[in-house]
């Protein structure tokens, strides 16, 4: 395991030196190996600031990871973690792994790229030796696909780039929500949102495969056309 001094983990991290000693000071990393007055710190500090870097860059606030930071120092308990997380009354389940767990899922792609990628997008949260994924859902998804041969790599950018398109449609319904209905209504209407987005899906599917379109296709374009051809009854 590779260690750094105070200004090598900040340049690491992508932060200023004074960024690093402020999380210091407020608890937000664990202390320093002491070497006379050198202090050394390892790889666990960095992946410490990468998360708080994801966690702030999702909206969570500082006093909010440092609770999240606690929980992990107290042992809380990992069903816990998704309102710590800011995923409140998702159906989601955090689930809290060790890395050799973590690598029998992927077999062989946990390299530092992947994680890096897993924590930009808020999949992966991590303390130490301990690590949460924030949704067993996902997790078990994405293992699946690894195992059947699509690179990790490629199903995290997929990921992402589900991410945008999600977000727009959540966008959507609470815009729905909120202009016909109230705010308050959005929790006891939100399984309605999930059906639509089910079921538009499922269709979409349907339509592609029937089409014969190949992978990357815009639904509606005919197959063996090349992209932007016009129809010559058009």
């Amino acid at each position: 395991m590779r260690e750094y001094r105070t200004e090598e983990l900040a340049e690491a991290a992508g932060i200023p030196v004074r960024t690093l000693r402020f999380y210091r000071e407020r608890k937000l990393l664990p202390p320093p190996r002491r070497e006379g007055r050198i202090a050394w710190y390892d790889d666990h500090h960095l992946a410490r600031l990468r998360t708080i870097a994801a966690l702030l860059e999702r909206g969570h606030t500082l006093g909010g990871i440092a609770e999240l930071t606690a929980a992990f120092e107290n042992g809380r308990d990992v069903g816990q973690l998704g309102e710590l997380l800011g995923i409140g009354w998702s159906e989601e389940t955090p689930v809290r792994l060790t890395p050799e767990a973590l690598a029998d899922y992927f077999e062989g792609e946990v390299t530092p790229e992947n994680l890096a990628a897993s924590l930009d997008l808020g999949y992966l949260a991590t303390d130490g030796d301990e690590i949460v994924h924030v949704s067993r859902r996902l997790l078990d998804v994405s293992s699946a696909l690894v195992r059947e041969g699509v690179p990790l790599s490629a199903v995290l950018e997929t990921g992402r780039r589900v991410r945008e398109h999600a977000d727009e449609m959540a966008a959507l319904f609470t815009e729905l929500i909120s202009t016909h209905l109230t705010e308050e209504a959005l929790p006891r209407l939100r399984p309605l949102a999930k059906s639509v987005v089910e079921a538009e899906l499922t269709m979409a599917m349907d339509r592609l495969l029937a089409s014969g379109a190949p992978s990357g296709a815009q639904p509606g374009a005919q197959p063996g056309a090349p992209s932007g051809a016009q129809d010559p009854s058009s």
